[in-house]
């Protein structure tokens, strides 16, 4: 298995790595959205970014918080008209591993 970059990150600057961890824990306090939805909309950004272990991560995450494969399925393919279908493909196995819990 691959080494966990977070990990890494927080290994090697520590104090950035808390400072990141206070960022994440206002976002999550944020009023307006319920847990799932957030993890959701991290699954369409992570996909627009073409980031695949970040949508594998949040997948598993949306699925803690309730989310359906339909769901998190429907996060990544809403971006077939923003990001294209390179995208949709690059991180849809991805997802669904992460919905399986495949990490």
């Amino acid at each position: 298995m691959n080494p966990n970059p977070y990990e890494i990150f927080q290994k090697e600057c520590p104090e950035v790595a808390a400072r990141f961890n206070e960022l994440i824990e206002a976002q999550k306090a944020l009023k307006g959205l319920d847990a799932k939805t957030k993890q959701l909309i991290n699954i369409a950004i992570q996909t627009a970014n073409r980031n695949p272990r970040g949508v594998q991560l949040h997948a598993m995450m949306a699925r803690n918080e309730g989310a359906t494969r339909e769901e998190i399925i429907a996060a990544v393919v809403l971006n077939l008209h923003h990001s294209g279908f390179a995208s949709v493909l690059e991180c849809l196995p991805a997802a669904i591993d992460g919905f399986e819990g495949k990490i």
